[in-house]
């Protein structure tokens, strides 16, 4: 049974940087979850931000180039908290190893959790193609990442994992 960090904020917690969730109300999600197949994780709690906090967007490069300590990541007040992101990546990373997880479905737009867009950097609300610390990091390491709107795609690729753990078991 393949097994999946999730970003706790889909699944109702309000560990969000304004003290929300963004939950995902989905049959599949609410069944996994009975199967224990999901690891539900914040990053960003897991390396002791606080709820709330004010909003952090990437400046200067890209991920990537965070974690290669060439770019950084602000709040909204100009302090730079590039450390507490990178160690909420490695943590992330650490425990979707620990419980073998092969998916991780995380939080669209996040510095942290991103997978298909971030936001600019110029905190005026305009994204831009690209991703956060934690999903580049998991993605460097073989996890397959989706963001909350491609919950279907990740949904086939389990079902897929899943048929060939079979086959290769038969």
């Amino acid at each position: 049974m393949e097994r999946i960090l999730v970003s706790a904020c889909l699944m109702g917690y309000a560990v969000r940087y304004n003290g929300s969730d963004k939950a995902l109300i989905s049959n599949t999600l609410a069944r996994w979850r009975e199967e224990q197949r999901l690891l539900i994780h914040c990053p960003e709690m897991a390396a002791g931000l606080h709820t709330p906090r004010l909003p952090a967007e990437i400046d200067g490069g890209n991920a990537e180039q965070v974690l290669a300590g060439t770019a950084r990541i602000l709040e909204s007040d100009g302090k730079d908290v590039t450390q507490h992101y990178v160690l909420a990546a490695w943590l992330a990373l650490r425990a979707a190893q620990e419980s073998d997880c092969r998916f991780a479905l995380l939080t669209d737009g996040s510095p942290t959790c991103g997978s298909q867009h971030i936001y600019d950097g110029s905190f005026s609300g305009q994204q831009l193609p690209g991703q956060g610390v934690a999903a580049a990091l998991l993605r460097q390491h073989g996890i397959e990442v989706f963001a909350e709107s491609q919950l279907a795609e990740l949904v086939q690729r389990v079902a897929a994992a899943e048929k060939c753990r079979v086959v290769d078991a038969g």
